[in-house]
């Protein structure tokens, strides 16, 4: 049966609580613009009026939809003029993607700190799984944008995300290969399998509550548990998976 960190796959296994964990930012920060308009502005400062911006933006996003929402939506949201939201950026479509771009940076970032070290393919993906939910769950407005809005990103944009996406969806499929060959053989499609993972994590802004009596450590491990006891736990043969899932 598998285990996961040190052997110990257990509900009463000990994982840093959410609210005790260090403060993270909320951004992996990109360079400033090479712009003439922010040569008056220190970078910190720069960066510190755009993360509050792109926090704004997420969160109108995220209730409003991306689409249905004006550049003057998010500038009366953020408490800025219009043109002071063009100071910062070009367009609706920048503010996305910096959304994206940055989170997505920012939890691979966080990703490798944890995984630097740790060679058990297991306790890897332990971290993996924590790690997502861990940086998500403080970051719901976010989390909804990045699962609602993957598409409405264009041209160099949506290259640039995708690519982001294809490396983080690269670090997990290699995870499951090392579990593959340590606790396999595996019982679905390992690219199946990440997607389906990635859904779990991904999805549970619908039903999970920050402030309620699951913290992320305990739901972290339930997934984990989860998802290790489907792919390469009991077999099932063909023919009674095709019964299970018919209609």
């Amino acid at each position: 049966m598998l285990t996961l960190r040190s052997s110990q796959f257990a509900v009463q296994a000990q994982f840093r609580f959410l609210l005790d964990s260090p403060a993270k930012p909320a951004y992996v920060h990109l360079n400033a613009r090479s712009n003439p308009r922010e040569a008056s502005m220190t970078g910190t400062a720069h960066e510190n009026k755009l993360d509050s911006l792109l926090a704004n933006a997420a969160r109108i996003f995220a209730e409003d939809g991306y689409h249905r929402t004006s550049m003057r939506d998010l500038a009366r949201a953020s408490n800025v003029s219009l043109s002071g939201l063009y100071y910062y950026v070009d367009s609706k479509e920048e503010l996305l993607f910096l959304i994206q771009s940055r989170n997505f940076n920012a939890v691979i970032s966080r990703l490798r700190e944890e995984l630097h070290g740790v060679t058990d393919p297991i306790e890897r993906l332990s971290h993996f799984v924590e790690n997502h939910l861990d940086y998500f769950v403080s970051h719901i407005p976010e989390m909804k944008v990045l699962s609602h809005e993957a598409k409405s990103l264009s041209g160099d944009y949506l290259a640039r995300v995708t690519e982001t996406k294809r490396e983080y969806t690269r670090i997990l499929m290699d995870i499951l290969a090392d579990v593959e060959e340590t606790h396999g053989p595996a019982h679905a499609n390992r690219r199946v399998a990440a997607y389906a993972l990635f859904g779990m994590m991904n999805w549970i802004y619908t039903w999970y509550d920050p402030l309620g009596d699951l913290g992320v450590e305990l739901l972290s491990q339930n997934i984990c548990s989860l998802f290790l006891g489907g792919y390469v736990g009991l077999p099932v043969s063909e023919q009674s998976l095709a019964r299970a899932t018919a209609g």
